[in-house]
């Protein structure tokens, strides 16, 4: 209630003073040498939705300018960029020839000059509901998490930015101790460290996070020696980050609704269990569900997502630790699904699932504390924000 307040009382406040204030109290968003950047925003095909959308950030001035639809497709629910920044991927469930879900990867190519994108292939991702998808380092390869299909996917992305052969499939079995939730597993994230050796994957329905061994020249994913770092019963590890240092990692759990902080052993692979602590207020009793995390581009500050109480968590970062301190929870504007920082680590855009519209927040870059722009913009179930550099 108190952090209610404070925001409403400061939002009532600053309307009072001059614009020319504004700027001096509040961080202009601002990236390397003042250059856009483009944002993608992926959807579910729900109400007006059609597909990609996609933004400018100028972000020296702190304005997102709306560009329309940039790819019509269907459930374009996860996206992520290929290195060389020409191409764009999307997985969601697609209907297939007899009109039942099928999971889905998608191969855009991205228009140089406009940033519209075009359609080249698309490959099954070998499970329902693929909810995340990333690339290795060179580009080569395309690694999707199939939710529902309780399984991950490697395949070969080719020269010209189309999806090539299946390298890899793995299922996971098991499960843990929520009822309705964890009764199989339900793998929701997968991300290479940062030397692209692991492949990391945070399956809620285990409550693990799992480390593949992974091969660039093969396709290939292998349990590690070390298979996989446990969570707390029904904390439901559903997204992570690693730190830019390269030592820590943060795993936010979904159905406690809290982040918990682990030491990593690049050599190895292997993750030890420093700190757990809650995105939500002390106090809190209401329903709600975390759902991103990420870590500042200066690795000083911490934000995670809680759908529900539907707020943004601040943390501060000990850099010699890694361990967490609470900063603040700001109200993200609707339910929040999905949230990214900027290049130059200024701006954020909250995609707020179920209120369908995206915000724009300020980052003080010595504080980490957010402020709000009063930019919004209406995009129907939004799912998924990307930013590409642009000229």
């Amino acid at each position: 209630m108190k952090e209610k307040q404070h925001v409403a009382i400061f939002t009532k406040w600053i309307h009072r003073i001059p614009v020319f204030f504004i700027a001096a109290l509040m961080p202009l968003c601002a990236t390397a040498g003042g250059k856009k950047v483009m944002v993608y925003v992926g959807t579910l095909s729900r109400g007006e939705s059609k597909g990609i959308y996609a933004f400018h950030l100028d972000a020296g001035k702190g304005r997102l300018d709306s560009l329309g639809l940039a790819g019509e497709i269907v459930n374009p629910a996860f996206l992520t960029i290929h290195p060389n920044r020409r191409f764009l991927y999307a997985v969601g469930n697609v209907p297939d020839s007899s009109g039942k879900n099928a999971g889905t990867v998608s191969a855009f190519s991205i228009d140089p000059r406009s940033g519209m994108l075009t359609l080249l292939n698309q490959a099954p991702s070998h499970g329902l509901d693929p909810t995340y998808v990333c690339t290795d380092g060179a580009g080569k390869n395309l690694l999707v998490a199939n939710y529902v299909g309780g399984n991950i996917a490697a395949m070969r992305i080719r020269g010209d930015g189309t999806l090539g052969g299946t390298t890899a499939v793995v299922q996971h079995s098991g499960s843990s101790v929520h009822p309705k939730r964890q009764q199989k597993p339900y793998p929701h994230c997968i991300l290479l460290s940062p030397d692209g050796r692991f492949a990391l994957v945070p399956d809620l329905g285990l409550d693990q996070i799992l480390v593949y061994r992974f091969d660039a020249e093969k396709g290939s994913l292998e349990l590690n020696d070390t298979p996989f770092a446990r969570l707390a019963p029904g904390a439901g590890p559903r997204h992570f980050a690693f730190h830019p240092n390269g030592r820590f990692l943060y795993s936010i759990n979904e159905l406690r609704s809290t982040v918990t902080a682990f030491a990593y052993d690049a050599s190895a692979g292997v993750l030890k269990e420093l700190q757990t602590v809650s995105s939500l207020p002390e106090g809190y009793a209401g329903e709600s569900t975390a759902s991103e995390v990420l870590v500042h581009p200066n690795g000083r500050f911490l934000y995670g997502a809680n759908r529900g109480h539907n707020s943004i968590a601040v943390c501060s970062i000990d850099g010699k630790t890694g361990m967490l301190a609470p900063v603040e929870r700001v109200p993200a504007g609707g339910r929040p699904r999905n949230f990214r920082i900027d290049p130059g680590g200024s701006c954020m855009i909250v995609a707020n699932q179920e209120s369908n519209t995206i915000d724009l927040f300020q980052i003080d870059r010595k504080s980490g504390r957010l402020y709000e722009t009063g930019q919004r913009f209406g995009v129907s179930w939004p799912w998924c924000v990307k930013f590409l550099p642009w000229k």
